[in-house]
């Protein structure tokens, strides 16, 4: 690894699939030639996620991306913040006997990204996503034999087994720094990931993955010259209530039944 970068983030390149490392070591070199001061402070600072997880969403090898889901930045909180976009580490049960358990409904945009895919999967009404409604659908994957997921665990196997990559725009949360900063210095490491993936998929003759764009400052990747070489679907960020019925979300999802146990 490089020394002229900061060692806790050499030491947190470890966890990303060898494919991944030397893009993302270049990445980092962006960050740096666009801000040299940016990394250096960062480290210096108290930030999530903890535990060196960082580059955590680069475990999928590169040849295996389909999406690049881009949600906002890490959960605020220790231990929610997993390095991976939207998967709140303090979520384990996905059911209750209520509904959905009270760790989802606590998690706003988990609650309403599993109530989405339960419309788009035909098992919830747009217009009525109560949480009696919801109740019936948990007796049902909470009963022996049930094919539903039950655990926050599967529902990343899944995304993963679709060739999510779940990244965020960026990489870091700072309770002292405004997201919108944050996420302007990660910008030239998330450009230098794109031009790879297009790079990459460009060789093989296939297509780029789909960009899946969650909120505006996701959004705000748009003015980058390589987002136009990409297929992509763009919605409001799920912590809105209308994300629950989003079109362009559920057509994106229903196909892939996330909800349900997969080989």
């Amino acid at each position: 690894m490089p020394s002229s970068l900061p060692a806790s983030l050499n030491k947190a390149l470890e966890l990303a699939h060898a494919s991944w490392q030397p893009i993302l070591i270049d990445g980092l070199k962006a960050v740096a030639a666009a801000d040299p001061v940016y990394l250096p402070s960062l480290v210096e600072s108290s930030y999530l996620p903890t535990q060196g997880r960082i580059f955590a969403a680069f475990a999928k090898p590169l040849d295996e991306v389909r999406y690049v889901l881009v949600g906002e930045g890490p959960y605020p909180r220790e231990e929610s913040a997993t390095g991976v976009c939207f998967m709140d580490g303090a979520v384990e049960a996905l059911w209750s006997e209520k509904g959905l358990s009270k760790q989802v409904n606590r998690a706003t945009s988990l609650r309403n990204f599993m109530k989405m895919l339960l419309v788009a999967d035909g098992l919830l009404e747009a217009d009525n996503t109560s949480g009696e409604a919801v109740a019936k659908i948990s007796a049902k994957a909470r009963a022996i034999g049930s094919p539903f997921i039950q655990t926050l665990t599967e529902l990343q196997g899944n995304l993963t087994r679709h060739g999510f990559l779940l990244l965020n725009a960026s990489l870091v949360f700072r309770p002292d720094v405004p997201p919108v900063r944050d996420a302007r210095a990660w910008r030239p490491f998330l450009e230098v990931v794109l031009n790879a993936l297009v790079t990459h998929f460009k060789e093989k003759n296939a297509q780029p993955p789909t960009l899946v764009l969650w909120g505006k400052i996701a959004e705000q990747l748009g003015a980058l010259k390589v987002m136009p070489l990409f297929p992509s679907a763009i919605s409001e960020h799920p912590y809105n209530l209308s994300f629950i019925d989003n079109k362009t979300m559920q057509e994106l999802f229903a196909p892939m039944h996330l909800l349900q146990q997969q080989k």
